[in-house]
């Protein structure tokens, strides 16, 4: 009897899974680069990691398969994906002998990508679990538009054709394991169910209702928001391999004169304190993006993979969680943090900038609103102006003072620091978000 656990990744809406065949030996799908959850699980049961299958070439994530085929796995991956590692290319309509009585069918879902493939997983002939990818997630259907809008609406074509010959052809108990989910950007919508069958998106999935290919395009592109930057560049890096590491690198600790002679060079410094304690004092110039699960996101959103990173950090900050985070999202650049922090900066007279929180009451009379088009949709300030904070870096900052705010705090204080290496002067950041800006006014927010 085959087992499947999850392996979550939050911040990145990433979903990966383990399955133990049956004897002494598992699959692994979709991994993202350090697969060290996915290694202490089969440890922990006594399986031999045997296999690894890729079922799309990611784009926003290094894929862990290569570090596993380096273990003495067998890699999976699609014959249209490329792929310039080692791997086993497989075609549409293939079956692959996992174990005895296991096997592994590969079915065409070209959408969410041009080489995406979905494995059904079936025992002694009868269909068990779907690894779907991004062809089919919880109450969605993965975006066309990573490879431009030349190419949506004809990959949202393929994708209304192969869910229907496809996936909808198999039986309403197949569990399906999709590797996107609630916080990824590639499509997902918000909610907790990770997993899913091929009934319940049959009777509940708006997309799948759909019966006209022209409205199902329709509908799926408009539905499409921004994504990071960085997703254009992991598909090529994915496919030419990205450099394998023995361990986890440990994060290096920069003298000041280094740190000042990496950013003349053009690095980056990023501050990743919690928003009150950047707020309260940075380093003039610094990008204030806070450690928490979607870091990585922004950070390779905002800062260019082959950008060279210098951090300012404190004590509270996980470093093997932010290494990890930067390298899952191919930030190979990290130079390492300024030893001492923000204390060493200012005791060599370096300049010292300040944005402080503010709660309604305080907030200047322009409002900026850095959230995501949805987000904004939802509801914001009367008045505010909105631009998603992927799209601010280079926006003339307008004159006067600004307060800035998004749902919480965190990616409002990294839309001001935005603005201060701008030249922005008189900033400010709401405490909160739309909501609680509401509860303390009284007043109804604009979802115009």
């Amino acid at each position: 009897m085959v087992e499947i656990e999850s392996v979550v990744d939050e911040g990145l809406g990433h979903s990966s899974y383990i399955v133990g065949l049956g004897d002494d030996t598992a699959l692994v799908v979709d991994p993202a680069r350090f697969p060290t959850e996915q290694r202490r699980l089969a440890a922990e049961r006594g399986w031999r990691i045997a296999w690894t299958a890729d079922t799309h070439s990611h784009a926003d994530y290094v894929s862990g398969s290569p570090e596993l085929a380096g273990g003495g796995a067998s890699f999976l991956a699609s014959a249209g994906a490329r792929l310039e590692v080692p791997h086993r290319a497989v075609t549409a309509g293939e079956e692959i002998a996992l174990a005895a009585g296991i096997t592994l069918r590969a079915i065409a879902t070209a959408g969410h990508t041009p080489d995406h493939l979905a494995y059904l997983l079936l025992a002694d002939g009868a269909p068990v679990a779907l690894f779907s990818g991004g062809a089919l997630m919880v109450g969605a259907v993965g975006r066309t538009d990573l490879l431009g809008e030349a190419h949506r609406d004809d990959l949202a074509r393929r994708s209304f054709r192969a869910l229907r010959r496809g996936i909808l052809t198999l039986p309403d108990h197949v569990t399906v394991y999709p590797t996107h989910g609630a916080g990824s950007f590639c499509s997902a919508p918000a909610g907790s169910a990770r997993t899913t069958t091929i009934g319940r998106e049959r009777a509940t999935n708006p997309l799948l209702a759909i019966e006209d290919e022209d409205e199902f395009v329709a509908r799926l592109v408009a539905g499409l928001g921004s994504f990071p930057r960085y997703f254009g560049d992991l598909p090529e890096i994915n496919r030419r391999g990205a450099p394998l590491y023995p361990a986890l690198p440990a994060l290096a600790r920069l003298d000041l004169s280094t740190v000042r002679r990496l950013l003349d060079g053009g690095a980056a410094l990023v501050d990743a304190r919690p928003v009150a304690a950047f707020g309260k004092a940075h380093a003039e110039g610094a990008l204030s993006i806070q450690h928490r699960p979607v870091f990585a996101s922004w950070l390779g959103w905002l800062v260019e993979l082959d950008r060279p990173v210098v951090f300012v950090l404190d004590d509270t900050t996980d470093r093997a969680d932010l290494v990890r985070q930067c390298l899952t999202v191919g930030h190979d650049a990290v130079a390492g943090e300024l030893d001492g922090g923000l204390d060493t900066w200012r005791d060599a007279g370096l300049p010292v900038r300040s944005i402080p929180l503010v709660g309604p009451a305080a907030m200047a009379p322009t409002v900026l609103d850095v959230r995501q088009a949805g987000e904004w949709a939802t509801g914001h300030v009367p008045g505010a102006v909105h631009v998603e904070l992927g799209a601010l870096a280079g926006t003339v900052v307008p004159a006067g003072p600004i307060t800035v705010m998004c749902g919480h705090g965190e990616r409002a204080m990294t839309g001001a620091s935005l603005l201060e290496r701008a030249g922005g002067q008189e900033l400010s950041v709401l405490s909160g978000g739309p909501d609680d800006w509401q509860q303390v006014t009284g007043v109804d927010l604009d979802r115009s």
